[in-house]
């Protein structure tokens, strides 16, 4: 990837008659990340998930707050240095002559960073359309979809809110019905799992909409079992990837989905306000383009980004975190993430009084994990961590779990987790 952009780069400087966005972007980022190519490349694979000068590398390579210890990463996650330097770089020459550098010379750019994207996906370019969030993605996805008064859609009560509003709105313009698979989580068994959406499927059902990572608990949903008992049937599939995509290890066609989205904001560690989604070739003409386009019911993936004037250096930028991502690689990342929720979550588990609503194998869960306090409240818990400790984490009160959401990312260390644990048997006493 980084060869593709240093031909883009080359090519504005030819254009721009000069070598100076060159030495602006490529030198800051450079250096370091062959130098951290190479340790990567030298790591014992079963070590890595530990390799302590690795991650502090990591650590080193983003803007950690001191005021303020981060273990809420599930929202949205921190860009790495030489991302922010380079939408800052970006933005900088977009606005030594706006109309020129971001239409002509900026947005050049979108087509090696949509190949990129699709080569992390493992997908086709094709099937890829560069936009804000999985929110943005998967409303495109549901309204654009030719749904009929009685189709049914089935989901289940951990999917998330933007995207049960999305098909309750349709339940109310459209006359769709809802079926919802009722998920008593944690769970840690394909077959009931599976169960509980096959069980709703009938002659009317049109799709199965799937959340890969749920938010709320971290719980992973064996999304290619129920795609597949789905697609036996005749149901197109919609997946989540919200917390999923550059978190665990796999190709989106991987899934068995017909549709997904994602933001690239959350594992990524993209610039805020980026995102992705994927259809299948030979599905994109089944799906109208939420904003305007010559083509709306056309197939090319392009229809979906019409969306005018946006920020060119943020999109350009979203290829700096690709190759800090690859660098590391996305096995290792998991690995690591795994193996923090398990630091922290077991270490924990020590104080009695606590609980976990997360399950802690390693095919049910990974960065993202939630915990209680016997005759505490979600809420409670999470005040106290944050007033008392400044440890940031978010309260989860949704359906019957109610805790607190812990997410590490990879610039979280042993030492940070440690803090938390302690902070844990203080407020359990």
């Amino acid at each position: 990837m980084m060869s593709s952009r240093r031909g883009f780069v080359k090519n504005m400087a030819a254009i721009l008659g000069t070598a100076s966005i060159h030495t602006m972007i490529e030198s800051a980022v450079s250096s370091g990340l062959k130098a951290a190519s190479m340790n990567n490349l030298a790591m014992d694979s079963d070590k890595s998930a530990t390799d302590g000068i690795f991650w502090n590398w990591v650590r080193d390579s983003y803007t950690v707050s001191r005021n303020i210890l981060n273990l809420n990463n599930g929202g949205v996650s921190p860009q790495p240095k030489i991302t922010q330097d380079a939408q800052d770089k970006y933005n900088r020459m977009a606005n030594e002559a706006p109309s020129y550098y971001m239409w002509r010379i900026l947005d050049a750019g979108r087509e090696p960073l949509r190949e990129n994207l699709a080569q992390l996906a493992g997908c086709s370019p094709e099937e890829i359309a560069i936009n804000r969030n999985s929110t943005e993605g998967l409303n495109t996805i549901i309204f654009g979809l030719n749904l009929q008064k009685g189709d049914e859609i089935v989901m289940s009560n951990f999917d998330y809110p933007n995207m049960r509003n999305a098909w309750n709105q349709r339940v109310k313009r459209d006359g769709i019905v809802l079926k919802k698979a009722i998920l008593p989580l944690p769970m840690d068994n394909d077959e009931k799992i599976v169960k509980l959406y096959t069980d709703l499927f009938t002659e009317r059902t049109k799709i199965v909409h799937l959340t890969h990572i749920i938010n709320w608990t971290g719980q992973i949903i064996p999304v290619r079992k129920i795609a597949d008992e789905a697609h036996k049937r005749g149901i197109e599939v919609i997946v989540d990837g919200a917390h999923s995509f550059a978190h665990l290890d796999y190709n989106i066609p991987d899934l068995g989905a017909d549709y997904f989205g994602t933001s690239l904001h959350k594992w990524l560690c993209a610039p805020f306000g980026s995102g992705l989604m994927y259809i299948k070739k030979d599905k994109i003409k089944n799906i109208w383009a939420l904003l305007s386009s010559d083509e709306p019911d056309g197939d090319n993936i392009r229809k979906f980004e019409s969306l005018g004037t946006r920020s060119f250096a943020k999109e350009m930028a979203i290829g700096y975190s690709l190759d800090f991502h690859n660098m590391i690689t996305t096995k290792r990342k998991q690995d690591r993430l795994q193996y923090l929720k398990n630091y922290w979550a077991s270490r924990a588990l020590e104080n009695p009084k606590v609980y976990m609503n997360t399950s802690l194998n390693l095919n049910y869960s990974c960065a993202l994990a939630n915990f209680g306090i016997k005759g505490m409240t979600g809420s409670e818990i999470d005040q106290q961590l944050f007033n008392k400790y400044k440890i940031h984490t978010v309260a989860i009160s949704h359906e019957h779990i109610d805790g607190v959401r812990v997410t590490p990312n990879i610039y979280t260390s042993e030492s940070d987790l440690d803090r938390l644990v302690t902070a844990i048997n203080e407020i359990a006493g």
